[in-house]
Parts: C-alpha cells; sequence; structure tokens
C-alpha cells in the first residue's frame, strides 16, 4: 500500500515548504503557523494588462532578408537582423494576496505533538498541534463542486479557540469589514516587466476608477460560535470551539479579446455567489461533495512499487533527504502528487496550468509564470490522457482555440502566412508574436514559430486516447489543420527540392560560429519533427472523417519532402542542418529528440538508426539538468527501453533542494515536492509523473506495450487505471520482473495489440471464457475487442 500522505513535523518557515491546495481556478500555499497562520492566495485569472496589440508588421519585409543570409551561411548577421521581427514580452500571472489567521493562547503552553499534512487521497491539508492539554485541529480544502476554500478550526475544549483574521494584498487594494465578512477589493498593475527586463517603470498602475486592467475582489466569510467582533480591518473571534471560513475571490476578466471591464459590483456578484450557496451546507457535506468530485478523478489509477523502506512518520523532507528513489514508495508519491497537482490546478473552466501551477507569491514571478510554450505548458499536460485525467486536459484546448484566433493574425500580419501560428510565451490574452521586447531577446527563444504545431498535438492525443469522433471532428481536426496550412506558407524549397525552415531555432540551444555563438539557422530537427507529427496526425485524421483528400494528398508529399534527419560526427542525432559543435553540450533542453518522446516519429522498429542516434544524443547530453529537464529525460529514456537509466534520473529529481539553491545545473524538489528548476516550476512535478507512467506502459507506436522499461529496483508491484491510445484502461501486476496478470477495458471496441518482452502470454479472458489468441508478424498479440469489454491476460 502506497503512504499518499505528505507530512512534516514543524510549520513552514518557507514558500516553498507550504503545501498547496486548488480547486483549478482558486490556490492556497498553507504555512501551518501555530500563532500565526499564513494562507498565500491566488485566482487563476488574476494577470497584468489588457489586450493589446502585438504583432510587428517589420517582421514580414524582414524575413526574406534573414532567409537570405542564411542560405548564405551568415548566421550571425541573421541572428542580429531576426531582431527586428520580435514584439513585446507578454504580461504577467499575479498573487491575489494572504489571508493570515493569528492565534492567541494562554501563556507558558508548550507546543507538543505538531503535525501538518496533504492527505492526497482527500485532497486536503490538516494542521494538528497540542497546547496545555488542548488539541488544536484545522482542516482545510478547495472544493471544485462549490468554487470555494474551506478551513474549518477546531478546539477539543471549549471556549479554546481565540482567533483575528485579516486579508491583505500585495496589489494595491481597500479592505471592508462587515458582519461575518472580511472583503479585500483591488486592482492589477497595467503593465509588469518579466524580472529579467530591466525597465525604469517594471510595475504600472493606472488609476483606480479608470485603470484599464483588471479589478478583482477577495472575501472571507466567518461562522462559528463565541463572540465576533470587527476592530478596524481585522476580524476577531473569542471563546469560541468551532470556527469555519469561506473563501473565494473574482476578477473582471472578460475573456481574452475584451477589456477586463466588468464593474465592482459584477466582480463582488462573482465573488459573493459560491460563498452564499456553500454557506447553505454544514461542513460535513461540503467535505462530502468535494470528496465525491476530487476522489472520483484522483482514485483512478492506483501504483505500487515496492514496500515504504522509511518509517512512517518521517516526515517528508527527511524521507527525500535521506531515501530519494531508493524509497520506490516516495516514487509512487511523486508520481500521484503530479496527479494531484492537475486536478488542484486545472479543470473544466478554469485556465490551463501555467508555469507555476496556479500557486505564486511575486508580482514578478520567474519568467512571468505564464504559458511558455517550447516545452514547458505542453509537458504540464503529457500525464493528462496516460495517467486518466483526461477532463483535465480541456483547459488548455480553450487555451489553444484562443490562440488560433489571435495566432491568425500574427500569421497573416507578421508572415505573409495562411493558417495560424504562436511562439515562446503567452499569457491570459493569448499572445502569439515573437516575445522579446522589440529586438532585447534573444532570438534562440523568441523566433520560434511553431509553438501552435506543437501544441496540435495535445488535441490529436486526446482523440488517441479517447476516440471521440465528434472531438476530433468538430474541435481537433479544424485547428490541427489551420495549424498545418501554415506549415505549408512557412516551409520552402532548398535547392536540393528538399522543405526546410529558416529562420529555424531549437529553443534554446545554440551552437558555435567561430569565436561567436548563434541559435538562428536553417531546418532544425525539431522543427522538421513538429511538422512531420503534425502533417502525420493530420494524414490519419482526415482519413478517419473522410475529409479532405487532396489536402491529404500534399501533406503526403510534402512529409516526404521534409528535410531529412541527419547522423553526425559522435554518432548522435544532429540538432541543426549541419553538424553544429554546441555552445553548451548539457543544455537542458533536448528539442531534437521531440521524435523520440513525447512524438512517436522514432522508433526502434521503424527507424533504427535515428533512433540509435537519439540514444546517442541523450548520452552526450549527460544526466544533469534543471527539475523540468530530467522529468524529460525520464521519459526519454523510458522510449528508448531503458528503466534503470529513467530511474537514475529519478534520483537525480529527488534531491532535496533549498528555496535559496539557484544552481540551473542540477534540479531538485524542495521540501513540499515541488519541482525545482531552480525556482519552483511545475512543469518537472507534471513531467516526471508522465515519465513513471512510460516506463510502465507505452501506446504510441501502434501497439500496447507493457513494462517497456520496468528498472531491477521495482521487480514486485502493480498499476492500475492507465489509459493507453486506443480508447483502453489498464490495469497490470507484475512479480520478479515480470508480468504475471493484466487486465484491459476497452472503451472504444476494435484491435487490440499487446507486446510484452519478459513474460509468455497463456490466454486471454473475456468474462472467464477463452478468447482467440493470434500473434501477429512483430511478435504482438492481437485479439478483437467490443466496447465495454473487459479483458484478462494471464501469464
Amino acid at each position: 500500500m502506497t503512504y499518499l500522505q505528505l507530512q512534516y513535523a514543524s510549520p513552514a518557515s518557507q514558500w516553498t515548504e507550504a503545501l498547496p491546495i486548488g480547486n483549478g481556478r482558486l490556490g492556497a500555499m498553507i504555512f501551518g503557523g501555530v500563532h500565526d497562520e499564513r494562507l498565500q492566495l491566488n485566482e487563476d485569472s488574476l494577470w497584468s494588462g489588457y489586450p493589446k496589440e502585438w504583432n510587428n508588421p517589420q517582421a514580414q519585409p524582414t524575413l526574406s532578408s534573414v532567409r537570405k543570409l542564411l542560405l548564405d551561411g551568415q548566421f550571425i548577421a541573421a541572428d542580429r537582423l531576426c531582431r527586428n521581427m520580435m514584439g513585446p514580452y507578454t504580461q504577467t500571472y499575479l498573487p491575489l494576496g494572504d489571508l493570515h489567521l493569528a492565534f492567541d493562547y494562554p501563556e507558558g503552553g508548550a507546543i507538543t505533538s505538531y503535525t501538518r499534512s496533504l492527505d492526497l487521497d482527500k485532497g486536503a491539508v490538516v494542521i494538528k498541534y497540542e497546547i496545555r492539554g488542548v488539541t488544536y485541529t484545522r482542516e482545510m480544502f478547495a472544493s471544485y463542486p462549490d468554487q470555494v476554500i474551506v478551513m474549518r478550526l477546531q478546539a477539543d475544549q471549549p471556549k479554546a479557540l481565540n482567533i483575528s483574521v485579516r486579508l491583505d494584498s500585495p496589489l494595491r487594494h481597500r479592505i471592508q469589514a462587515s458582519d461575518h465578512q472580511l472583503t479585500l477589493m483591488g486592482i492589477a498593475p497595467e503593465h509588469v516587466d518579466p524580472p529579467y527586463h530591466c525597465s525604469g517603470y517594471p510595475i504600472v498602475y493606472g488609476d483606480w476608477q479608470a485603470t484599464k486592467a483588471m479589478r478583482f475582489e477577495a472575501a472571507c466569510h466567518i461562522m462559528g460560535d463565541g463572540t465576533h467582533s470587527i476592530e478596524s480591518e481585522m476580524y476577531h473571534i473569542r471563546d469560541a470551539s468551532t470556527v469555519t471560513l469561506y473563501f473565494n475571490a473574482a476578477t473582471s476578466f472578460n475573456g481574452h479579446d475584451h477589456m477586463p471591464n466588468k464593474s465592482e459590483n459584477e466582480v463582488h456578484a462573482l465573488t459573493m455567489q459560491p460563498i452564499e450557496k456553500a454557506v447553505l451546507y454544514c461542513y460535513d457535506a461540503l467535505l462530502a461533495r468535494h470528496l465525491d468530485d476530487y476522489c472520483t478523478l484522483f482514485k483512478r489509477v492506483n501504483l505500487h512499487l515496492g514496500e515504504r523502506q522509511a518509517p512512517a512518520e518521517l516526515s517528508t523532507d527527511q524521507h527525500i533527504l535521506k531515501y530519494g528513489a531508493r524509497d520506490p514508495d516516495l516514487i509512487a508519491l511523486l508520481f500521484q502528487y503530479g496527479r494531484y497537482l492537475m486536478i488542484a490546478s486545472s479543470r473544466q473552466g478554469t485556465q490551463p496550468a501555467n508555469l507555476q501551477g496556479i500557486w505564486n507569491k511575486e508580482i514578478q514571478p520567474p519568467w512571468s509564470s505564464n504559458w511558455t510554450l517550447n516545452i514547458n505548458a505542453e509537458m504540464n499536460y503529457w500525464l493528462a490522457e496516460t495517467c486518466h485525467l483526461e477532463e483535465c486536459h480541456a483547459p488548455l484546448f480553450r487555451l489553444i482555440e484562443r490562440l488560433e484566433k489571435n495566432g491568425t493574425t500574427t500569421a497573416q500580419v507578421n508572415y505573409g502566412a495562411r493558417g495560424w501560428t504562436a511562439h515562446h510565451n503567452t499569457d491570459i490574452w493569448a499572445q502569439t508574436a515573437p516575445v522579446g521586447n522589440y529586438g532585447e531577446g534573444d532570438p534562440v527563444w523568441a523566433i520560434w514559430p511553431l509553438a501552435g504545431v506543437w501544441l496540435t498535438q495535445h488535441l490529436w492525443e486526446h482523440y488517441a486516447f479517447g476516440k471521440d469522433v465528434a472531438f476530433l471532428c468538430h474541435k481537433a481536426y479544424p485547428i490541427m489543420k489551420r495549424a498545418a496550412l501554415f506549415c505549408q506558407d512557412w516551409l520552402f524549397e532548398n535547392d536540393k527540392g528538399q522543405l526546410i525552415t529558416a529562420p529555424s531555432t531549437s529553443p534554446e540551444n545554440k551552437f558555435t560560429v567561430g569565436q561567436q555563438s548563434t541559435g538562428i539557422s536553417i531546418a532544425s530537427t525539431m522543427d522538421l519533427s513538429l511538422i512531420w507529427e503534425l502533417f502525420s496526425n493530420c494524414i490519419v485524421a482526415s482519413e478517419i472523417l473522410e475529409v479532405d483528400a487532396e489536402l491529404r494528398r500534399k501533406w503526403k508529399i510534402m512529409r516526404d519532402k521534409l528535410f531529412p534527419m541527419q547522423v553526425g560526427q559522435k554518432g548522435q542525432l544532429q540538432e541543426w542542418f549541419q553538424d553544429f559543435e554546441e555552445e553548451d553540450p548539457h543544455h537542458r533542453h533536448v528539442s531534437h529528440l521531440f521524435g523520440v518522446y513525447p512524438g512517436k516519429q522514432l522508433t526502434k522498429r521503424l527507424n533504427t538508426e535515428f533512433f540509435q542516434a537519439a540514444k546517442q544524443s541523450l548520452q552526450l547530453r549527460g544526466d544533469g539538468g534543471t527539475g523540468w529537464s530530467l522529468a524529460w529525460k525520464v521519459g526519454l529514456w523510458a522510449r528508448l527501453g531503458d528503466g534503470n537509466r529513467s530511474l537514475k534520473l529519478l534520483s537525480h529529481l529527488l534531491r532535496l533542494t533549498r528555496e535559496n539553491e539557484t544552481d540551473f545545473h542540477q534540479g531538485g524538489v524542495y521540501p513540499n515536492l515541488f519541482a525545482a528548476h531552480p525556482p519552483f516550476q511545475i512543469d518537472g512535478n507534471f513531467g516526471v509523473t508522465a515519465g513513471i507512467a512510460e516506463m510502465l506502459l507505452q501506446s504510441h507506436a501502434g501497439v500496447i506495450h507493457l513494462l517497456p522499461a520496468l528498472p531491477d529496483a521495482w521487480p514486485n508491484g502493480y498499476i492500475k487505471g492507465l489509459r493507453a491510445r486506443g480508447g483502453f484502461e489498464v490495469d497490470m501486476y507484475w512479480e520478479a520482473g515480470r508480468i504475471v496478470k493484466a487486465e484491459l477495458m476497452s472503451n472504444a471496441g476494435g484491435d487490440c495489440r499487446l507486446q510484452v518482452d519478459h513474460s509468455v502470454p497463456l490466454c486471454i479472458e473475456e468474462n472467464g471464457e477463452s478468447m482467440t489468441m493470434l500473434f501477429d508478424q512483430e511478435g504482438a498479440i492481437k485479439f478483437f475487442t467490443k466496447k465495454g469489454g473487459r479483458y484478462q491476460v494471464k501469464f
């Protein structure tokens, strides 16, 4: 049994020790202080700025000059000229504020039996301690069905709770106290610079009445026994035994393409409506409604990798420090923590999880806490389909729809192209132009117009796992088709008749030219792999939907003419069209390996030469890296079939990191298991969960591969509820490194192909009756399934 709890013997002293809760829209970091509790709060639509013009008409006439320089081998000059193609930086995801609870206890009482925990099975934080014989308990959760954060504070003796409550915010705000309630009203800045941009006015506010930026409101409703009073901007409760707090917040966000001009009254109504409904329920009913919703998602997947090695009472930070990846129970906890964070930060109707999920304490957070589209936003959602949280994928799809709309204009204005495009970063306003402050940024990350192409892979994967033809027809394929249309215009022929891209980068790595370095060249492997993936998915989608036969023919021709992959002098898969020397041979990005993972272009059976070259590239890159980079490498080594190497990367990730550490060459996790870039980036958490799933189950190559990369250190275990492409759910059990039993549920029907490396199947049964078991030419087991059928495979 996996021990699914983060636990500590003292309050958090740093933000990266606090425990996160969330319902996709509201987030809180809970510190668990005895005398002073702090909940650092976020609301997912609270961003700086408002819709503005970001497209750059100078980009289109610059493009032909850049391409000429690149074709002439003038890479440094092309790099300089690319800066004329940039637009502004994105806007910033903001902190909402803090809820502070000050506790008054009898003097001279020692604090004993302190515990602070996050129970992943319940999606709730509990703080418990004893002072002078009185046991104090706090339980807190973020409810999706009721759209509030709920806190119950209890003492096991009457009149022992004395609490003062206040709200605060780092943004401009006002506080109002009234009967049973504190309300905070504020305005967001009209502009916030990213922290790496130095200007004289990094944070710019408008006038309170006339600002173009968002308004926001937060309210804490307070119920309980005892005596209640208001003093200035603080709410006091004395001589109570149980107090319940209900928190909600709202903003004037009015859509990505509208000014956030809802009135204060409208924002107030949005804030209060969920609270007014929630207070009609007792606490136990609210908790039950939360559990019914949360557990429906979380308990779909059950993972056991081996018996816990650490003592049951050991705190999570010490568990990381003393055991790390040597304890399979900690790896299972890390896996499920990623699923928990996904549920907490991405639900239907919310914004998608950004660079920090929904948890951010700074007005100028790292990288603006935006959506970084050259790996990080996509990595956030690699786990959604495999780890049975497909509903949590929906917010990303809504963002893609917004990007398509804005990206159509960017494609026209910046490049004179059809279809749609997006670049390195975006924000709540769905910016699609290259960032970089009109020349200040580095082209190695700014000049990359294929973010839309990568994002469409998520639309296709949602179909591939669920087989929802209506989704493919009405949602996915139209957006995919228009992204492919952009690629058709972006590609052009070289003197050999091969289709290339230019300017082209391999985000965010550079190569050397003489004594200088640049990232701008022609036909990077990343570019062509992404376009190959999109064309391939569009071809299959158009066949399924029986549409666009002529366009399908064109895509096939263009796919075959794409500039081919190359093997370099070190036996590696080349990152660029020439065998350049990397500026940093151990760079954290491994963009050129997209075709291995998360793509499907390179497999051992179909592309042996380049598959092996990709393996050599990963070997040369080394086992260091930031948190998200280590997570990507876990998945890559799993696709390469080396579970022991994946486990080695997990051991590097499960290294305890403190908040002041900033070594970008080694990642780790903070005491609360947040992944460290450093600083905190949540893609490491999501990516490693997806990577562990890839170690146990793969289905990208047209076959469901059971235990494709099981490390020697996990000889016995089971996984229940993983999903495979084709509409299958998979349970499997293994002993001594060999699978002994598997069960598949077919949600869509049709053929199933199974691959097992180390066990021999004895029979396949449906409802206890043996089925015909065939082997195809590649040695895979093949059998037909009915929609809704369950199939037992015995070995």
